[in-house]
């Protein structure tokens, strides 16, 4: 991990975030990394940033996505950008429809740009598993993102940068996530849940930050990186957390799945197998080359879903996430 950043100067759009708060403190405790840029547009999480943190590697960017000016000021002599910016709370996005193009699909578009502009030598982009035959407008918009981001490759063709993506599930613990929700709940005794028979993939901060730091040195350019991850049912989750509490089902939210999908069988053609993770190669490699060898092929009737997968979670593994949280 140490040598993975040896020297780099890293910048995270959307590093106020869950999972960008993290990946900076992770990056500052466990690499060598000559600086760290977050780039966000929460002047108070950045404030609150500047007192926890007291390391000189630390930069603080006030900026959005949507201004490709300020991009391309953050993004000189940056080395490596890890893009996790963009608007999440599906009911608001449905409301607010054209907001959310703006933000996750044209802001990526500049993060593009600013990118190939800049000569940064790799670009990760942290999509969900809600692009994945999208129900709701985030899927939609994330789905759009990855698209783009993949086929930039096209566009920095005979330059050093490249892009690809990394798709994960839920978040324990993170902002919006079910467990803060049920923690919450179980002080009055009552949980609800929208459907017993709801499955959900699930992976630590830790977990999430490790994965896309170990992407950063796979990719090549065009991949789309899926971990893999241990399921669970909510049910099981609510019972952990809270064994003496009742449980009140109150119906699926609109725009909310049942199970989630990682890799659709329709991906599984250019999709390969590691022991740890899968990577979905593009279709359209325009920008020549190839991938590298390795992996093994999926069955073409193959579906990573959480309901159908093989790992699930114990009492006791959920138990011992809860406590880390």
């Amino acid at each position: 991990m140490a040598n993975l950043f040896k020297n780099k100067t890293i910048l995270i759009t959307g590093g106020t975030g869950s999972f960008g708060s993290n990946f900076v403190k992770y990056l500052l405790k466990n690499s060598q990394a000559k600086k760290i840029i977050v780039l966000s547009r929460d002047e108070l999480k950045q404030s609150k940033m500047k007192e926890e943190i007291k390391d000189e590697r630390l930069r603080l960017f006030i900026g959005d996505i949507r201004d490709l000016q300020r991009l391309q000021r953050a993004f000189t002599g940056v080395d490596i950008v890890v893009h996790a910016a963009a608007l999440k709370q599906i009911p608001l996005i449905e409301y607010n429809p054209m907001e959310a193009i703006k933000t996750n699909i044209m802001g990526t578009a500049n993060v593009i740009n600013a990118a190939i502009d800049n000569n940064v030598e790799k670009v990760l982009l942290i999509s969900s598993d809600k692009a994945v035959n999208p129900i709701n407008l985030y899927g939609a918009t994330k789905l759009c993102a990855e698209k783009i981001f993949i086929q930039a490759n096209s566009y920095a063709a005979g330059k050093k940068t490249k892009f690809s993506c990394v798709r994960y599930g839920n978040v324990i613990g993170s902002r919006g996530s079910v467990v803060p929700l049920f923690l919450k709940q179980k002080e009055k005794g009552v949980l609800s849940i929208t459907d017993k028979r709801m499955t959900r993939f699930w992976l630590t901060l830790e977990q999430g930050v490790k994965f896309v730091s170990n992407c950063k040195n796979r990719m090549r350019g065009g991949e789309i990186f899926i971990p893999k991850l241990p399921s669970t049912k909510i049910v099981d989750l609510a019972k952990v957390i809270a064994p003496k509490a009742k449980i009140e089902t109150i119906g699926i939210r609109p725009g909310e799945k049942l199970h989630e999908i990682l890799l659709s069988p329709e991906e599984t053609a250019h999709s390969k197998e590691f022991d740890k993770y899968f990577v979905i190669e593009t279709e359209f490699l325009f920008w020549g080359g190839k991938y590298p060898k390795g992996g093994k092929s999926v069955p073409d009737d193959f579906k990573y879903s959480s309901d159908t997968n093989k790992h699930w979670l114990t009492e006791e593994e959920l138990k011992k996430i809860i406590d880390n949280i």
